[in-house]
């Protein structure tokens, strides 16, 4: 006789057999595939979902029982029955009330748990497609609400799972997540981490004294940041086409220019802003750990390159490809922190502190103190060290300089020795070498100076950091 209601009374007879259904299930995967057969013959899906139709009393016990089920299989064969049958979709997009944090803590468990099963076969059993093209992912549309969670666990557990599918590799899957309007998430990630850096700079802002109390938060508050770039690291891995231009373009348009390049000029600017050790230090997290060509290429185009002497009418377009739709939707008008800006005087003081950066750079390494020579030969060598980027800090930056600094690299100093023994001392013939691929480097470094023009019209966020105690962890 089947169960008609569920209530306080009698919900006990349902949730008891629940969980020994997911032990002798997970028992029977192991020594004795007939527990499993008779589980798909008596329909036991069905029924689960009928008593959650019934009363959402026993939701929590479901979900645990279903993750359990999910995370022991090991058979393919109960794996697909599992996944392919509807009934799973139904658990996903049901209206649980996550108002109950227990019951939230367990469906995410849920969610995470079938993505641990997918591969490019089972994946699509979890898809609804129309002419070959999905149209829906419950697992993956109803994970993402919980993204920016404010529990650390929840926010963890979501982003394992989005990993598991990015690397799955499916090109249809891989397409759904990339267009409109699901890839407003990564520019969401960017946001989340912006306002991680923005935590922290307030934090360094209040703290009047080094004590293990707040040099505790601050270690804190760095870890918190390291975690975001490596998850965004490891998103952009996965290598699903355009969304690691995404997250580069908001990377740089909602945060390093608007933000930490104009911190790093040396005059007084009207309004606060962040500390020019904070912007190093955030900037050579950002380059290390992302190791985005792209990126790092732009910001050492804006850093040591003087924009004035490439021609002032550069055309403001863009050179990657990616014209895109998304960024109308990605321009946030909430930006804009004062009030509204004209676009020309934005852009004016953005090209005047673009031309400043490189001479601030410098003089933050020859007559700064401790922390600013640190973090800007930091961020040097950061860019040095990142495929790809070598070509303009050389083609821009003269070479003795590098050579004072000692970072000149080895090869270049090989060279430089090797040519001295054989003309007995420094003469202009070194350029002979350096100069050799002098147009091919301009062309390409052009490419970003033209990028700089898009960028460059986000108008300035000003922050203020009095005192900073910060640690920099990338030495």
């Amino acid at each position: 006789m089947k169960v008609q209601v569920i209530n306080d009374v009698n919900k006990d007879f349902v949730i008891n057999p629940l969980r020994s259904i997911a032990e002798l299930i997970t028992y029977g995967d192991q020594h004795d595939l007939n527990f499993f057969e008779f589980f798909m013959e008596k329909k036991v899906m069905v029924e689960f979902v009928r008593i959650l139709k019934i009363s959402k009393i026993v939701s929590v016990q479901l979900l645990q029982t279903m993750s359990i089920m999910i995370q022991n299989l090991k058979n393919d064969h109960s794996i697909y029955y599992l996944l392919s049958n509807e009934l799973i979709n139904f658990l996903i997009t049901y209206p649980f009330d996550f108002r109950d944090e227990e019951l939230l803590s367990y469906y995410v468990s849920f969610l995470r748990a079938i993505s641990g099963k997918l591969n490019k076969n089972t994946i699509s059993l979890l898809v609804k497609t129309e002419k070959e093209e999905i149209v829906s992912f419950p697992l993956y549309v109803e994970a993402i609400r919980f993204a920016f969670h404010e529990d650390d666990m929840i926010r963890a557990a979501v982003r394992a799972l989005t990993l598991n599918i990015y690397h799955v590799g499916d090109i249809h899957v891989n397409k759904y997540i990339a267009t409109t309007p699901h890839n407003k998430y990564f520019l969401d990630l960017v946001k989340f981490f912006r306002e991680r850096c923005i935590s922290l700079n307030g934090l360094l802002s209040t703290t009047t004294e080094c004590s293990p109390e707040s040099t505790s938060k601050i270690v804190s508050a760095v870890d918190e940041i390291e975690d975001n770039l490596y998850y965004l690291s490891d998103v952009v891995s996965a290598g699903i086409p355009d969304v690691g231009t995404l997250i580069t373009d908001n990377m740089l348009k909602l945060l390093i220019f608007p933000m930490l390049l104009p911190s790093l000029r040396i005059e007084v600017s009207n309004g606060k802003k962040l500390s020019s050790v904070t912007s190093l230090c955030l900037l050579c997290y950002i380059l290390r750990i992302l190791k985005i060509k792209d990126l790092a290429n732009t910001v050492a185009a804006a850093l040591i390159c003087s924009i004035e002497s490439f021609g002032p009418n550069i055309e403001a377009k863009r050179l990657d490809g990616f014209m895109a739709d998304h960024d109308k939707e990605s321009h946030v008008d909430d930006e804009k922190p004062g009030g509204n800006l004209d676009s020309n005087s934005v852009q004016h003081n953005c090209w005047h502190s673009a031309s400043v950066l490189r001479d601030a750079l410098i003089s933050y390494i020859t007559s700064g103190d401790d922390m600013q020579v640190v973090g800007s030969l930091s961020v040097l060598t950061t860019l040095l060290q990142t495929k790809g980027c070598m070509l303009f800090i050389f083609h821009t930056l003269d070479e003795s300089m590098l050579d004072a600094l000692g970072i000149l690299p080895r090869r270049k100093q090989h060279k430089k020795l090797l040519l001295k023994a054989l003309i007995g001392e420094d003469t202009g013939e070194e350029q002979l070498f350096a100069s050799e691929n002098c147009s091919s480097n301009e062309a390409e470094l052009n490419i970003y100076l033209q990028r700089l023009k898009v960028y460059c019209v986000i108008p300035l966020v000003n922050l203020h950091c009095d005192k900073c105690y910060l640690v920099i962890k990338f030495l």
